[in-house]
């Protein structure tokens, strides 16, 4: 920075806080020098005064930034795991597998891949990675070279520039994956915003266009979407939609049928992922699954074959007694008394500054008299001033200095241990770090701080001055952190002369708090007593034979675990001289550690094997070493099976240099019982060392055994030394009470003696099951009174009382009752290509459990330049490697951008942020791998279904058991008094004709706009008069005759009626079809098209404006205007009046058409009778007590079912006025209908599901403004949504409380049910019982049955009943198959027989089998000579407890869902919409979901609101919720944009649409998943 000249004092205050802030950085290793400096230099940049305009004196030479660079690559791989064995094991078995299985590439989109994945690694990392590419590098790299096209997906870099991330992929579909193209500069910088890269590139986007155009002619129709509504409008023109297609019976069906051969990208991968699961699998899958009737999954057996211990029982170790030297101080204030004052000239700690030079020293006597000044402060100035919260004796502080910074620390630490104060060391918390990725676990610390009291933090001057400040300059409160007062540790008074620190009250009260993580990710807080503090100095001090005025050098944390038992502790203990190496110095300068050692002639140094790694690879720094000084070289994480290669490494590599084979002492520590074991430096006995090689298959089931040396699937250990001196060790096993292991059998290392922790603070629950443990023996005894501790170590003793460790319980994978270590797992993984692939080593490994058993998985950091080719090979490696060597399935596999996985404050990857994050959706990955089908293995056996069982044999047995059989009947259609008049008229023509006659003003019609006011209304006369004009324009204008088909295309409203009536009145038989949606013409004219076509309609009648738009150059795109039958426009009829109306010669002939289309994409077409119109609407008067004086709200389309029967004929037969709101205005004020039914009154209020919806969502927050502006729903009796579907419970509860506020009666709210064969088999009326829920067993369900459980118990689906029958309805629950009747605690298809069922389905040809099975079916058994229409629902019939109006017991129908919808995997029915439920629970940005099958695979297509690089993190939440419960395997994962779905106008999702669009690679997803 010489070439800046900048006085700092003159900058700004939040210039100053901002490099204060990056000098916390530095410190804390969070960013390197050379990044300190560019970030400084961009700080500073707009205050330089630029001294030379070349390269200014302080830039680095050429040759120091290579070297630079040379030791920053050292340190890039962390080969903790790194082993020659397991590298040649896993080269070995990969061989084996020559036959590779294929791994299945996911389809991708362009913008997907890094977008917004790298945040701010690259522009300002706080990243410790800072600098790993040089600029060069990262230049070349964004160059690339030509972008590859798999015809899956390619990878390419866009420019930085651009604000899009270095890391693009683009995936074109171009029919055949168009070979290498050359890549324009165009193409490089071209920036992806958000979901527009759909077709980024000029050509791409021609293609697109083309090949969309050309298809428009032959292009099916979507029949889905007519809906004028927003959320369908956007759900329109996704894709070319390919499923209705007409069959000879003219009920149009979707093509594609299961086994249709279909083209594309994603047929071959799906057809190639079948292949892939046909193969047999490794072994057999064991039948677990015993009984039936309870669907469980049981644990798997063990196997016969497994290794057993064969042993005697273990008896408890005792290392050598504890001889305390004569001359140690008495404890550790005395320590620093006495070197303090003897020795005060003597250095007690050195640190390296940023440059490498032992610049910062602290002595003795500077140590004791900071201590003390601290300790002073502490008790009799912090807090007396100001009103804060004052320190006494045994309070907790918090000691808060960054990693460079051991001098401030430790004069902090011993200043409370002279005040009797309790430190409690903690991380640094930066703002960056707290609550974002950065800061894993932050908040853990803070809620510990929390529940320790603690009030104030200790700190450094510079650590406060970087620490993130309010506006008024007080520390800000960090995320999850108490409120804490700040304590500069510096530029402190001395105390008076007299003054001296207070005496103890006892030994036994706590000296410090260490944090430390539980296998769940808490935090905790460890207590040590002034008592074991000093035993544990003591037994060190004897383990490792200190002596005063020794050198240690020290690379670990100083502030917990061995590195604060050694360099903190002891060393003061011994009065010895620490020189610390902060982290951030270790990344730049590896070898620092080891040229302390030469250059201060060290006889300690306290390393991990990592740092003996990253020194064996600084070579050039070899030739100055010499350890001919070092006795004692303590491995702190000897505990890790693979720290023996980085042992044995380090020693060949520097024998020469001086280093005995003695000095190299692991050790073994645990957060509980501090130090478990060490090896004694110099004992070189052939008891004092040992190594094992074991079998790593007898490890997974605990039991110690020999392997040969050149075995692929052995572990080689070595020991950590004996038990400490004065201790005692015995090995319990892992699972239920503390009993014993034997000899050679592998459980959890527990020590008892004077030094080990105590407590975890505050929680005594698991203190004692932690630090209390008696051991029991064989027959349960307790093993003497003493207690031991559990150290979370997992391994065995040896001979001699050598310890050896071959795991820790929070690394411990359970898997099918055989144990995994992760650590062993990861070293497997790392074989792999080790140098090829992963970044840095930086790998994740933990178990999630899905499906009563643990399930692997594995999260690595991938190179920032690797294809997605490379990423799936080296996946399907790391299958096989981990399959051969662990005899274990990976579960999930995913890969992140480099420097992406949570870290712990120096540096490692914090493994339970990672988990906690991949758990919650919320990782990112770049690449995801799921290999359910290969893991899991303890599915239940499928069903087998038994065709000998005939329907007669069900029914006896039904009989014998005592079973209800299940039918129920609505009451009697009896004709009322009243009726007199309207009972002469059959016919509705007649009935409206004697209306206009007796009542002519009275009004039947308003229809209300968005504003709730009155658009357009209709009084008997005027209907009629108007009806007239039309019939005399269709015979006149349009030469029809009577019995002639027209197609009535209106939008909602009184010219739709009119013209209903009008046809009636000229015998031509009405079809109303939905206009086509003029911003959304090319997707729903076909339907108009379509339909007009079936149904042979001669003639259109509809408005001026809709005959324009069919003429219009848009539509004229999609069909010839003239191919259109004649157009008719009701704006033009003339005043003429009817010489006579059309009378049918009998009510049995055709009064309407009715079309619609079915969920599974089916358009079918019903005659609806006069008869059959004017018994329903009789049904409906009853049921709902319809009077002329009744007011009756409508809020829904008129175009099919029910909808269509309450707008355009029930008023006419009833006349009770109808006040009409099309759904399309509810979109634009979702208040309109809810204040109509207030103003006018309104009793009964029928909608649909859409409509609830756009209420519930639209005015969440407005009810208050409701009820001032007077709406008040308290005259509401019966709310009826309109369906034919299963009740929508989560959409009914919620508006019913939403708008419980405004006086709407929970009872009111109900749902109605119909379906093609009758559009109105129940609904409820004002009069009727309320509606029944109940709680039905999903696992009885799958299996056709209906168990009845109570409210919240697992597996329990709540249903709702679908309204009351009608009058005249009667219903049977039938077996769809046999046809027998069904007992009611049976699933059966719902059958119904009725005066108001439609005549049959319109058929071009007459193909009468399909009416006489649908429409006139009789029951094998039970009730046989009533014929019956098939409502193709699925459902059951249930007694409740309530009475009927006619003092009957009242039987509810439950309608579960359609039986063309349901899917049967494994023998068992599934209902779509209880996995969809279950999917879009599991992640808060699944905004809908779907699915289908597809030969048998599940495929799930779930739309993200969210940003694309979220779409991966949905694959494995959405696998393990349909596994965990639905024990289904998702065969394949589709993320979507939303509103790709497609639904129809009822709001039902159309699935056989969707998998058409599918398997056509017209959904363009965002990402799709082959799940192995």
């Amino acid at each position: 920075m010489s070439g800046m000249e900048v006085d700092t004092a003159s900058l700004p205050e939040d210039v100053r806080e901002k490099l204060a802030e990056l000098d916390l950085e530095l410190s804390e290793g969070d960013i390197t020098q050379k990044g300190y400096e560019k970030k400084k230099a961009r700080v500073l940049g707009p205050y330089m005064k630029q001294a030379h305009e070349s390269q200014g004196p302080g830039a680095p030479s050429p040759s120091t930034a290579a070297q630079r660079r040379a030791q920053r690559r050292l340190t890039r791989e962390d080969n903790r795991y790194h082993s020659e064995i397991r590298t040649e094991a896993v080269m070995q078995a990969l061989a084996m597998h020559n036959n590779k299985r294929p791994v299945m590439l996911p389809s991708k989109r362009t913008s997907v891949n890094y977008q917004g994945q790298q945040r701010r690694e690259r522009q300002d990392s706080s990243s410790d990675d800072d600098s790993v590419f040089d600029e060069e590098q990262l230049r070349g790299f964004q160059r690339g070279g030509g972008a590859r096209d798999s015809g899956a997906s390619s990878s390419s870099y866009s420019d930085q520039g651009q604000g899009a991330s270095p890391y693009h992929h683009a995936s074109f579909t171009q029919g055949d994956g168009a070979g290498e193209r050359p890549r324009s500069t165009h193409y490089a910088n071209y920036a992806i915003p958000g979901n527009t890269a759909r077709h980024a590139l000029a050509d791409v986007m021609q293609n697109a266009q083309n090949a969309r155009h050309s298809h428009h002619i032959s292009q099916p129709p979507d029949v889905t979407n007519n809906a004028k509504s927003t959320r369908q409008a956007d759900r329109v023109g996704r894709y070319n939609p390919s499923s209705v297609r007409v069959t000879a019976t003219g009920i149009a069906t979707g093509l594609g049928g299961d086994d249709a051969p279909v083209h594309g990208k994603v047929s071959a991968k799906i057809q190639q992922l079948l292949n892939t699961l046909k193969r047999p699998k490794r072994k057999p899958l064991p039948e677990y699954f015993v009984d039936e009737a309870e669907t469980t999954l049981e644990t798997p057996t063990v196997d016969p074959n497994a290794p057993k211990p064969e042993g005697s029982e273990l008896t408890p170790v005792l290392g050598e007694p504890l001889v305390i030297p004569s001359g140690l101080p008495r404890n550790l204030e005395a320590a620093l008394q006495r070197y303090g004052s003897s020795t005060y000239k003597a250095n007690a700690i050195t640190v390296l500054d940023p440059s490498g030079k032992p610049s910062l020293n602290l002595s003795y006597g500077k140590l004791l008299s900071r201590a003390q000044k601290i300790a002073f402060c502490l008790l009799h100035k912090v807090g007396q001033k100001g009103g804060e919260a004052v320190i006494r004796q045994g309070d907790r502080v918090a000691l808060v200095y960054p990693n460079n910074d051991p001098i401030s620390f430790i004069c902090a630490f011993y200043g409370c241990v002279l005040a009797g104060v309790v430190p409690v060391p903690v991380e640094v918390p930066l703002s960056k770090r707290v609550g974002v990725a950065h800061d894993a676990g932050g908040q853990g610390v803070g809620f510990l701080l929390g529940s320790l009291n603690v009030c104030w933090a200790l700190t450094s001057e510079n650590c406060y001055k970087g620490l993130p400040k309010s506006s008024s300059g007080e520390v800000i409160t960090f995320k999850g952190w108490p409120r804490l007062n700040w304590f500069v540790t510096e530029n402190l008074s001395k105390p008076p002369k007299d003054w001296q620190p207070p005496p103890r009250m006892s030994e036994d009260v706590p000296a410090y708090i260490e944090y430390a993580l539980n296998k769940d990710g808490s935090t905790v807080g460890i207590t040590t007593t002034r008592n074991t503090m000093l035993c544990h100095c003591r037994t060190l001090t004897v383990a490792a034979n200190y002596t005063e005025g020794e050198v240690m050098v020290c690379v670990l944390d100083f502030k917990r675990d061995v590195g604060l038992w050694h360099g903190i502790l002891c060393s003061v203990f011994n009065g010895m001289h620490t020189i610390f190496i902060p982290y951030s110095l270790m990344k730049v300068d590896p070898a620092s550690w080891m040229k302390m050692v030469t250059k201060y002639k060290a006889s300690v140094a306290v390393v991990k094997s990592r740092d003996m790694h990253w020194g064996l690879l600084a070579q050039k720094d070899h030739k100055d070493i010499s350890f001919a000084s070092l006795r004692l070289l303590l491995i702190a994480d000897g505990a890790n099976p693979w720290s023996l290669t980085s042992c044995d490494s380090f020693l060949s590599a520097f024998q020469s240099k001086g280093l005995r084979p003695e000095a190299i002492c692991p050790c073994a520590s645990s957060c509980e019982a501090l130090t478990v074991s060490i090896r004694r430096p110099g004992k070189t006995s052939s008891s004092a060392t040992g190594r094992g090689i074991l079998s790593m298959q007898g490890l997974s089931y605990g039991v110690v055994r020999v392997d040969t040396e050149n075995s692929l699937t052995s572990l080689t250990l070595q020991d950590c030394g004996q038990v400490m001196p004065g201790a005692m060790m015995v090995v319990t096993k892992l699972d239920g009470p503390a009993y014993l292991c034997k000899t050679d059998e592998v459980g959890e290392l527990c020590v008892c003696a004077g030094y080990t922790g105590t407590s975890y603070w505050g929680l005594q629950g698991i203190t004692i099951q932690t630090f209390q443990v008696q051991p029991l023996t064989a027959d349960g005894q307790p093993l003497g009174d003493k207690l031991y501790v559990r150290t979370g170590l997992i391994g065995f003793l040896g001979p001699g009382g050598l310890v050896f460790v071959c795991g820790s319980k929070e690394g411990l994978m359970q898997v099918s009752n055989r144990r995994h270590n992760t650590d062993d797992i990861i070293a497997t993984v790392l074989a792999v290509e080790p140098m090829k692939f992963i970044y840095r080593g930086r790998i994740a490994v933990f178990s999630i459990r899905v499906l009563r058993d643990e399930r692997i998985c594995i999260i690595a950091e991938q190179r920032p330049d690797c294809t997605e080719e490379e990423s799936f090979q080296w996946m399907s490696r790391v299958l096989q490697a981990v399959d051969s060597i662990h005899q274990v399935g990976v579960y999930c596999l995913a890969l992140v951008p480099p420097n992406y996985l949570p870290k712990t404050p120096l540096g490692g990857i914090h493994l339970h942020e990672t988990k906690k994050k991949f758990m919650e959706g919320s990782l990112h990955p770049a690449n995801v791998l799921m290999c359910p089908h290969t893991c899991v293995t303890n599915l239940p056996k499928p069903r087998e279904v038994h065709p000998d069982i005939k329907p007669s044999a069900v029914h006896v047995g039904n009989i014998v058991q005592g079973a209800r059989m299940a039918w129920a009947q609505g009451r009697d259609l009896g004709l009322s008094d009243d009726e007199t008049e309207s009972r002469k008229h059959q016919f509705l023509t007649e009935i409206l004709r004697w209306r206009s006659q007796t009542t002519p003003d009275h009004v039947l019609f308003t229809m209300l706009n968005a504003r709730n006011q009155v658009q357009q209304s209709l009084s008997c006369s005027q209907l009629h008069k108007r009806a007239e004009r039309i019939g005399c324009m269709l015979m006149e204008k349009g030469k029809l005759n009577s019995g002639d088909h027209v197609a009535l295309v209106f939008h909602p409203g009184t010219d739709l009626i009119a013209a209903f009536y009008g046809c009636l009145y000229v015998g031509c038989v009405p079809v109303t079809i939905r206009p086509p949606h003029p911003q959304n013409v090319a997707s729903t004219l076909p339907t108009v098209r379509m339909i007009v076509e079936v149904s042979k309609s001669v003639a259109i009648l509809t408005t001026a404006i809709t005959i324009k738009l069919l003429r219009s150059k848009e539509a004229a795109a999609i069909v010839d205007p003239k191919n259109w039958v004649q157009l008719l426009d009701t704006d033009e009829v003339a005043k003429k009046r009817l010489a006579a109306i059309y009378r049918a010669p009998t009510p049995e002939m055709m009064c309407y058409l009715d079309f619609s289309v079915s969920t599974t994409g089916m358009l079918a077409g019903v005659k609806m009778s006069h008869a059959s119109a004017t018994a329903l609407c009789r049904a409906q008067k009853l049921q709902c007590e319809l009077y002329p004086s009744r007011v009756v709200s409508l809020c829904l389309d008129p175009y099919n079912s029910l909808g269509f029967v309450l707008w355009c004929l029930s008023s006419v037969y009833s006349g009770h006025h109808s006040i009409l709101v099309p759904p399309s205005e509810v979109e634009i004020n979702p208040a309109v209908w809810l204040t109509s039914v207030s103003n006018y009154n309104v009793r009964d209020t029928f909608c649909s599901y859409g409509v609830m919806e756009l209420c519930t969502r639209g005015l969440g927050t407005s009810t208050a403004a409701l009820k001032a502006k007077g709406v008040n729903l308290a005259c509401v009796r019966a709310c009826v949504v309109v369906a034919e579907e299963r009740p929508r419970i989560v959409l009914t509860t919620s508006f019913t409380k939403l708008f419980a506020s405004l006086g709407l009666a929970p009872r009111a709210v109900s749902t109605s049910f119909g379906c093609r064969v009758n559009v109105g088999i129940c609904l409820q009326g004002a009069s009727c019982p309320e509606p029944s829920t109940v709680y039905v067993d999903t696992q009885a369900l799958r299996n056709d049955r209906v168990t009845l459980v109570e409210k919240g118990s697992p597996n329990s689906l709540c249903l709702m009943e679908s309204g009351k029958l009608l009058p005249g309805v009667r219903v049977s629950i039938a077996n769809p198959e046999t046809k027998g009747q069904c007992a009611d605690s049976h699933l059966g298809e719902i059958w119904v027989n009725s005066p108001h069922n439609a005549s049959g389905y319109f058929t071009i040809y007459g193909d009468e089998s399909l009416h006489h099975d649908h429409f006139e079916s009789y029951l094998a058994t039970g009730d046989i000579h009533t014929a019956y229409a098939r409502s193709g629902f699925l459902g059951f019939i249930r007694r409740t407890e309530l009475t009927q109006s006619d003092g009957e017991r009242h039987d509810a129908i439950f309608v579960v869902g359609g039986l063309d919808e349901t899917v049967m995997l494994r023998g068992m029915r599934y209902h779509p919409i209880d996995v969809e439920t279950s999917v879009l629970r599991s992640h808060k940005k699944i905004c809908e979901c779907a699915m289908f099958t597809w030969t048998n695979l599940l495929v799930v297509v779930v739309e993200l609101d969210g940003q694309e690089n979220e779409a991966l993190d949905l694959v494995p939440l959405v696998t393990n919720v349909v596994l965990e419960e639905h024990y289904l395997i998702v065969g394949v994962v589709v993320v979507v944009d939303p509103g790709v779905i497609p639904i129809n106008s009822r709001g039902e999702k159309q699935r056989m649409h969707l998998r058409d669009g599918f398997l056509a690679d017209q959904l363009d997803p965002i990402y799709v998943a082959y799940n192995m």
